[in-house]
């Protein structure tokens, strides 16, 4: 499915970012606010859909949150809601919950 992707944070552009085989191939944007991180755009390279970065993306931006611990997520970009809905092992990190 995905060659040799990784997920790393960028907090200097607000974003998390996924690169395949060494080339950016999408990002995930986020503003931050006392005890909230809001996801507001995901976005994958057209020339990299199909090939699930936009999930492996993801998981590693809700990992790393959960990791640090500090903030709950507020998904206002209908992916990031949509990949929270469809893997519940994520509910814990919700906003309001």
């Amino acid at each position: 499915m995905t060659d040799e992707a990784t997920v790393t944070h960028n907090p200097d552009e607000k974003r998390y970012e996924v690169h395949a085989d060494g080339t950016l191939a999408g990002f995930a944007e986020y503003m931050l606010s006392d005890g909230l991180i809001t996801f507001t755009h995901t976005e994958i390279d057209p020339a990299f859909e199909g090939r699930g970065l936009g999930s492996k993306l993801v998981r590693g931006a809700l990992d790393d949150v959960r990791e640090v611990g500090e903030r709950k997520v507020l998904p206002l970009c209908p992916f990031v809601k949509a990949y929270m809905i469809k893997h519940p092992e994520y509910q814990d990190l919700a906003y309001g919950r």
